[in-house]
């Protein structure tokens, strides 16, 4: 059981900005702001006029250096007098609070903050001042919330006492009113996301806006009820902006401040179509290196899912200038994926001992007595290894072979645990079963090659606290774990050898209905993201970067892990088609 599910305006577009906004008004009334990218071209595999697919199957994907013509030389400079003119926006409102907060959570929910690194540090630095000195002292909640919430995410300690001001016994807010705070509720329900253990008010703040947000509903008009939502179903803080930034909602933009929203927008579009390019090169790059490595052939279990691959370090690594560590990544992914199946449906007892036995040695001169499948699988696996130690060694100076090596060993160890309960009939507890399932899910293994990947903060005390599996690592394992376990249906219609949390749950509770092991399996959910919020938080021994691969991977997991009665991913491929467009056909995910 790893990755591998096995249980189931005021300015024109052209217009010189030159000032910042007079103000940008507090509201209750949201406003849908659809961003819709322009449809990148190519001669193979394009969109066509009517929006249909006009695409060959991944395996014949090609790419092409014909570029659409947002890469012309004048359209770049236009860009380029953009973003300087809009940094300079950032540092005319950074004075004013309300004003800097809206335009930092504006740039994150399109995707494009990595463009503005050094304005959002520095209003941020100002907020945190702010913060510190008022405290609870503040007095409107809305922005209360929303500085909350942006500060907790780069990694601020914020308290979270701050809402006990607004809240009066129960959970009810003081001075409060439906109909004409739904900003404010939004805000707070997004806000609640960042708790971690110990703060059951803001808890209890987010379960009660969440409620007041649901009944409200039916009596919002259109737009309004879209976005809120919107905001239950994917938060901010557990959601992948790149693959949201097309349904943005901004209620903060009103009447004469929509000109400001209309030239982000501009910049998010032109920004979109730039990265979208980049991935296409990238999934051609994946594509070509799978095809080459023959496993398919070799391995007649192997599955051909290169794009699915891709997509996980798509996610986890979503600055467009890790290129190169995005398609390094994907090759330890796919060998998850593939040494699960080994363990799960293909290989024997005695074979999968061996197998583990060869692993833990590490030593091709040892290798004799496999299976020839198995040979092939291990040989694969040495030399992707070794090459990525080699090209992280080139780069950073460190030699990370035997921390990846100790990975992989840890993963089949965990995997031959499960293998070997299947073969003797042994029924774990619910807490044996996800302490093992913890290793099992091939999230140690993808965040160490990310940690040497992105090469920051390698000392001899990070690597021996990367190597130990921390809580950074296996708060996000555990939330891959059960949300694999609450998928309703079979991935792939896989008759694997492994069990789920809810099976073992029912089993040690035997008068608990499966509805009452799902909850426990939620709650679970609930507490190993309050422990990665708190990872996440200063002093981190990490770097930004990491942290925020971790975050991306707990993220982009209920999207790998949704399947509907027909054992498909609907939410995945409605964002594939949104970030890499009809012309990549889903026969790569599945």
């Amino acid at each position: 059981m790893a990755f591998s599910s096995s249980s189931r305006a005021k300015l024109s577009a052209t217009s010189h900005i030159s000032k910042a906004p007079d103000k940008i008004s507090k509201t209750s009334r949201p406003n849908l702001i659809e961003f819709t990218p322009s449809p990148t071209i190519y001669q193979k595999g394009c969109i066509t006029s009517d929006n249909t697919v006009a695409s060959s199957p991944l395996k014949h994907f090609t790419h092409t250096t014909r570029y659409p013509s947002f890469f012309d030389h004048d359209i770049q400079v236009e860009h380029s007098r953009k973003l300087k003119d809009l940094k300079h926006i950032f540092n005319l409102v950074g004075g004013n609070s309300f004003e800097g907060l809206v335009m930092i959570d504006a740039v994150q929910r399109l995707g494009i903050e990595y463009l503005f690194k050094d304005e959002i540090e520095e209003i941020l630095q100002r907020q945190y001042i702010i913060s510190s000195t008022c405290g609870g002292h503040l007095q409107d909640l809305q922005e209360a919330a929303l500085r909350f919430r942006l500060l907790r995410q780069e990694g601020y300690y914020v308290p979270a006492d701050m809402f006990n001001n607004f809240m009066i016994k129960e959970g009810r807010f003081s001075r409060f009113n439906v109909s004409e705070d739904i900003g404010r509720l939004m805000e707070v329900y997004e806000a609640s996301q960042l708790s971690i253990a110990g703060e059951e008010g803001l808890d209890e703040a987010g379960q009660f806006s969440a409620k007041m947000l649901n009944e409200c509903m039916t009596h919002l008009d259109h737009n309004q009820a879209l976005a809120i939502g919107n905001t239950l179903r994917h938060p901010y803080h557990k959601s992948l902006p790149r693959f949201t930034a097309k349904d943005v909602f901004f209620g903060n933009f009103q009447g004469e401040r929509r000109w400001m929203l209309h030239v982000l927008k501009e910049i998010a579009k032109k920004d979109f179509n730039i990265v979208h390019a980049l991935h296409h090169k990238e999934i051609v790059q994946v594509t070509k290196w799978w095809k080459d490595l023959g496993l398919t052939k070799k391995l007649p279990f192997a599955r051909d899912q290169p794009l699915k691959w891709y997509i996980w370090s798509m996610a986890c690594l979503t600055d467009p200038s890790l290129s190169e560590q995005r398609v390094e990544l994907t090759k330890p992914i796919s060998l998850i994926y593939i040494i699960d199946d080994i363990f799960d449906v293909y290989g024997t007892l005695d074979e999968l001992i061996l197998f583990t036995e060869t692993i833990t040695r590490w030593d091709l001169a040892t290798m004799g007595q496999l299976p020839e499948y198995m040979k092939i699988c291990f040989k694969a696996l040495d030399d992707i290894t070794n090459e990525i130690s080699y090209k992280v060694y080139k780069k950073h100076g460190y030699n990370p072979v035997q921390s990846l090596r100790n990975a992989w060993t840890s993963l089949c160890k965990a995997f031959l645990v499960e293998a070997k309960w299947f073969a003797s009939g042994h029924m774990p507890e619910a807490e044996e079963y996800l302490k093992n399932g913890i290793e099992s899910s091939g999230v140690h293994v993808a965040l160490v090659h990310i940690f040497f990947l992105l090469g920051r903060g390698i000392t001899e005390e990070t690597v021996e606290l990367i190597d130990s599996n921390p809580a950074i690592i296996s708060s996000t394992a555990t939330i891959l774990r059960l949300w694999d376990d609450l998928g309703s249906a079979k991935d792939e219609n896989q008759d694997g050898k492994d069990g789920s949390y809810i099976h073992y749950y029912m089993k040690e509770h035997r008068y608990y209905a499966a509805e009452e092991a799902q909850k426990s399996a939620i709650n679970k959910i609930s507490d190993a993201w309050k422990r990665l919020n708190k990872e996440c938080l200063c002093p981190n021994p990490f770097s930004a970067s990491f942290t925020r691969a971790s975050l991306n991977l707990a993220r982009m997991v209920p999207l790998m892990y949704s399947y509907d009665d027909n054992q498909r991913l609907p939410s995945l491929e409605h964002f594939i088609k949104s970030l890499l467009s009809e012309s990549v056909p889903t026969e790569g995910v599945y």
